[in-house]
C-alpha cells in the first residue's frame, strides 16, 4: 500500500510534470492554453478529445507537438468520404513464402500508434467512423475474427468543422459519446496572432523537445484514479447529469422543454475524472464541487441532443449546461 507521503510526492511531481508539458507545447502553440489544459487532462484520464474549429488554427499541429513531448507515436488519419475501414485499422495481406506457399498477414494501419489525428472525422461515412468505436473503448481492434490489442496510452484527438457542412456526416451518438472532452477552438487574440505570425515568419520555426517518456505518462494515467472523491461530491456529479434527461425528475425546465436525449453514464465518468486532475493541478487530494462544476461544459456538451423546439429557437447545449449548473445544489434535496 502507497504511504500518504510517497502519494503527496507524486502528485506534486505530477503538477511539475503538467507545468512542463504545458510550457514545453506553449513553444509552438500560442494561445491555446485552455484547450492544451483540456487536451492533457483527456490524455491523463484516459480519454479521447474532440476539438471542433475552422481549419487553420493549429490543430493539428498541437496533436503533433504534444506526441513530440511525450516520445509517442503520432499517426494521422485524414477523413476523406471514400475512406474505407481497412484504411485505418489495417488489413490481411496475402503474401508468399520462400517455398511459393502463401499465407495471410496482417498489415497495421494507422490507428496502431499512441496519439491518433482523426483530421475532420465527419468527413467520412458513417461506416468508416464506425471503424474507431471499437478502438476508442476497448483499444482494440478485430480483423477477420482475429483481436489485436493496442499499445498505451492510446488516445484519439478528432477534429471537425463547424462551417463546412457540406460533404459532411454528422458523427454517431455513440461515437460522440465515447469522447472524453469536446473543445471548442476559437481564433486567437490580436496579441496573439501577432505572436504567431513572429513565430512562424521567421527562419526557424519552434520545435518542441521531450518532456516525459511514455512510461511516466502510464504512471500519472494511474495516480489521477487514485484521488479520492468524496460521496456527496459524487452524487452533486450524478445530480448534474441526471439534470440533463429530461424524463428525469432531476430535470431542469429547460432540459424538459428542448433537450430530446440528456448525457449518458460516460458523463458522470467524465466530470468526475476530469474533476479528480483538476484537483491534483490545484495542490489537492481529494475532489471540490468547483472541480467538477468546472468540468461540464468539455464533459457534456456533446452528449446532450436538442428536441426541433431546441434547434427552432437556437438553444444551445452550452447554454443549457449554464444554466443547471445555477440551478443544481451541490448539496441533494431530501
Amino acid at each position: 500500500m502507497v504511504v500518504a507521503t510517497d502519494v503527496v510526492k507524486q502528485a506534486e511531481q505530477f503538477r511539475e510534470d503538467f507545468a512542463k508539458l504545458r510550457a514545453e507545447i506553449g513553444k509552438v502553440i500560442v494561445g491555446m492554453e485552455e484547450i492544451v489544459d483540456g487536451v492533457l487532462i483527456c490524455l491523463f484520464a484516459g480519454g479521447h478529445c474532440l476539438l471542433e474549429g475552422v481549419p487553420g488554427l493549429g490543430k493539428t499541429l498541437l496533436v503533433r507537438t504534444l506526441a513530440q513531448t511525450l516520445d509517442l507515436k503520432f499517426s494521422r488519419i485524414q477523413f476523406t468520404p471514400d475512406l474505407m475501414p481497412a484504411d485505418i485499422i489495417g488489413t490481411n495481406m496475402v503474401n508468399e513464402s520462400p517455398d511459393g506457399k502463401r499465407y495471410f498477414e496482417f498489415e497495421q494501419g494507422p490507428v496502431f500508434a499512441n496519439v491518433i489525428l482523426a483530421d475532420e472525422i465527419n468527413r467520412a461515412t458513417p461506416k468508416t467512423q464506425s471503424a474507431l468505436l471499437e478502438a476508442m473503448q476497448e483499444h482494440t481492434v478485430t480483423v477477420s475474427g482475429t483481436k489485436y490489442v493496442l499499445d498505451e496510452p492510446f488516445f484519439v484527438l478528432a477534429t471537425q468543422n463547424p462551417i463546412e457542412m457540406e460533404g459532411t456526416y454528422p458523427l454517431p451518438e455513440a461515437q460522440l459519446d465515447r469522447f472524453f472532452l469536446k473543445m471548442l477552438v476559437r481564433y486567437p487574440s490580436r496579441d496573439g496572432l501577432c505572436t504567431i505570425v513572429q513565430r512562424t515568419t521567421t527562419a526557424e520555426m519552434p520545435v518542441a523537445s521531450q518532456i516525459m517518456a511514455k512510461e511516466m505518462a502510464r504512471e500519472w494515467m494511474r495516480l489521477a484514479r487514485d484521488v479520492v472523491i468524496a460521496p456527496h461530491v459524487e452524487d452533486y456529479a450524478v445530480r448534474l447529469v441526471l439534470a440533463t434527461q429530461p424524463e428525469s425528475d432531476q430535470a431542469t425546465e429547460m432540459a424538459k422543454k428542448y433537450v430530446r436525449y440528456g448525457s449518458s453514464p460516460r458523463g458522470a465518468q467524465a466530470l468526475i475524472l476530469s474533476g479528480k486532475i483538476k484537483a491534483l493541478l490545484d495542490g489537492r487530494y481529494n475532489v471540490s464541487f468547483k472541480d467538477v462544476a468546472d468540468s461540464i461544459l468539455p464533459a457534456l456538451r456533446h452528449r446532450i441532443i436538442l428536441n426541433f423546439e431546441g434547434e427552432a429557437e437556437g438553444i444551445t447545449t452550452d447554454a443549457i449546461l449554464e444554466d443547471l449548473v445555477g440551478k443544481v445544489p451541490t448539496q441533494a434535496r431530501d
